[in-house]
């Protein structure tokens, strides 16, 4: 998906909400137990419900490759789900993958080739090389970590070089000049949203893909207010506080109200903030 048809998605939805499949079997409904392919059945009720609602869905690989060849089935069958059934929707691969040059050629085959994914997460420790097999791809899109919402991201992240600056802020300086601002992203965790001010300083236009609103406690309002750009330039992501907010029969629905308040919340910061005007 191109940059253009992103941006048309969102002024259209009023929405610049990514729903995060990270669907976890022992969490499902116990209903959907005697499907043949009880995730798909979850993952597929879910992007029924909240697809008017939504600009993105992200599976994490992790949920799925767990599973083996059957998760990995799932995982095939939700992507070309949402992509017959709503090709105006954007698909991130959450897989955070990075290695030397040919394994990375081979990730990008796997996401980009093998299942029509929009986009995959990427890991920039490896430098360069690691990531630029990821960007041969036209219309497709790097979201290259930065600054992430886990506590741990203190670890190696907000380490300051003898510039007196935090890695996060070197990767984002350096890595910029890898793609453009129309197949680049960076992943900013939610939790993380007083430090947008300095990352907007180094990336004024990238888009971000921000998690850490909802189950995580991160606030929405603050990530608009250092966030956003006259463009949007924000995918959010929630997870948890949407797919798992009921666990009964009428799942789906709750879902989807769900995803409803908080595209009603998006909606009215982008009339606040003018943005495509």
């Amino acid at each position: 998906m191109n940059k253009k048809t992103l941006l048309k998605t969102i002024q259209q939805k009023q929405s610049f909400l990514c729903v995060g499949l990270d669907t976890d079997i022992t969490k499902i409904p116990k209903h959907l137990a005697q499907e043949t392919d009880p995730i798909f059945a979850f993952n597929k009720a879910i992007i029924d419900a909240t697809a008017p609602f939504t600009v993105a869905y992200k599976p994490n690989i992790a949920f799925y490759e767990c599973y083996g060849i059957s998760g990995w089935k799932s995982l095939e069958k939700t992507v070309q789900y949402i992509t017959q059934e709503y090709p105006e929707t954007f698909i991130i691969a959450d897989a955070k993958r990075g290695d030397i040059g040919n394994t990375s050629h081979m990730y990008a085959q796997a996401f980009f080739e093998n299942m029509p994914f929009d986009s995959v997460t990427v890991a920039p420790y490896m430098g360069k090389d690691s990531v630029t097999p990821f960007l041969s791809y036209p219309n497709k899109w790097v979201i290259l970590l930065a600054l992430t919402s886990n506590k741990g991201a203190e670890d190696f992240q907000m380490i300051e070089s003898q510039a007196k600056k935090p890695l996060f802020e070197h990767v984002l300086e350096i890595s910029k000049h890898w793609g453009t601002e129309d197949n680049m992203m960076y992943v900013v965790g939610a939790t993380q949203a007083e430090m947008l001010v300095k990352i907007r300083a180094i990336i004024p236009n990238h888009f971000l893909l921000v998690p850490g609103v909802g189950a995580q406690g991160g606030s929405l309002q603050e990530v608009a207010k250092y966030g956003i750009t006259k463009e949007c330039g924000l995918l959010v992501n929630s997870s948890r506080a949407i797919i798992y907010a009921d666990s009964t029969t009428t799942f789906a629905q709750t879902a989807a109200q769900e995803a409803e308040k908080v595209q009603k919340e998006m909606a009215h910061i982008l009339h606040t903030y003018k943005c495509f005007l």
